[in-house]
């Protein structure tokens, strides 16, 4: 015989399961570990972004770098990229540290519900089983 009740459970288990696919793929994180490994794409990311925006400059001044090769201060030069790179990747960090933060306890709100549906579930199952 069926059962409304754990019907009901169950679609609304398979509703909230679409919904939040990726929340339940967080969820088999740490919150720390999520967001380290979130920052550890951000700083990939930043840096392969950033060497290839600095390929670009210098392909484009690569006649105007040639030709004041003796005269130009290279250090200096190097003192400004390092030093806007570490900004750069300082600001994209943080900004990525609270949003993964974020992202994570909100999912985690999120994912209450669902929890709350599977045990509603699994005390269903139990009493089936004491009744047969």
């Amino acid at each position: 015989m069926l059962d409304n009740k754990k019907i009901r459970v169950m679609t609304k288990l398979a509703i909230c399961e679409e919904k939040s696919r990726e929340d339940i793929k967080m969820s088999m994180y740490y919150k720390t570990d999520y967001v380290r490994l979130q920052l550890m794409k951000t700083i990939i990311s930043i840096t392969i972004g950033y060497m290839l925006l600095l390929f670009i400059i210098v392909f484009f001044q690569a006649e105007y770098l040639l030709g004041t090769n003796l005269d130009f201060d290279y250090m200096r030069l190097g003192q400004y990229v390092i030093g806007i790179y570490i900004i750069v990747l300082t600001l994209y960090v943080a900004a990525s540290f609270f949003v993964y933060s974020y992202k994570y306890d909100r999912s985690r709100k999120k994912l209450s519900k669902y929890y709350k549906l599977l045990q509603e579930l699994n005390h269903i199952y139990r009493e089936e089983q004491i009744d047969d």
